[in-house]
């Protein structure tokens, strides 16, 4: 579970709308699906939780923004030990997934792979069609997980589950 203090923190300091097309929303997919595909690639669960909610937290703009994952990364670095603990190996591929996450790489460790691909699958939402080719892990690129995922995100669902955790500080944020 993401704590509390955590998703209202990123909040109050959030530039865009939280209900955008880089918001709560597409964080919470991102959260389920990351989560989906790390029990079927092994990677750190806790580093694709957090990346979820970071890697678009300091954008400026919902169109270009070159920098807005360093500024995630950035405030992951921040937020370190008061507001999440993670092992220095673990922030290590935090910063490396936010930092780098738009520059089309798939190559990197298992972790930092699957965070890609859960954002990537969630490029539906702005009718970006998937390609295969900018997808890291071999459980992404299958076609029924790519299919589902993409369905999700071009209907603008959001997981009930992760909903009901955030839904008091996303309606706080109006």
């Amino acid at each position: 579970m993401m704590p509390k203090a955590l998703i209202e923190t990123i909040l109050q300091q959030y530039f865009l709308s939280p209900r955008g097309i880089h918001g709560l929303p597409h964080w919470a997919r991102v959260l389920e699906t990351g989560r989906t595909l790390a029990r079927r690639t092994g990677a750190r669960i806790e580093v694709v939780e957090l990346f979820s909610v970071f890697h678009d937290a300091r954008r400026l703009n919902d169109g270009w923004d070159r920098e807005h994952g360093l500024r995630g990364a950035d405030l992951a670095s921040q937020f370190r030990g008061g507001l999440f603990h993670l092992s220095d190996n673990d922030f290590d591929l935090l910063y490396y997934a936010c930092r780098d996450h738009t520059n089309g790489t798939i190559a990197g460790d298992i972790t930092i792979q699957t965070c890609w691909d859960a954002d990537r699958l969630d490029l539906g939402r702005v009718r970006i069609d998937l390609d295969r080719k900018y997808l890291c892990t071999e459980a992404a690129r299958a076609s029924a997980f790519m299919a589902w995922a993409d369905r999700r995100s071009r209907e603008g669902f959001v997981p009930d589950l992760i909903w009901e955790e955030w839904a008091l500080r996303f309606e706080n944020k109006k």
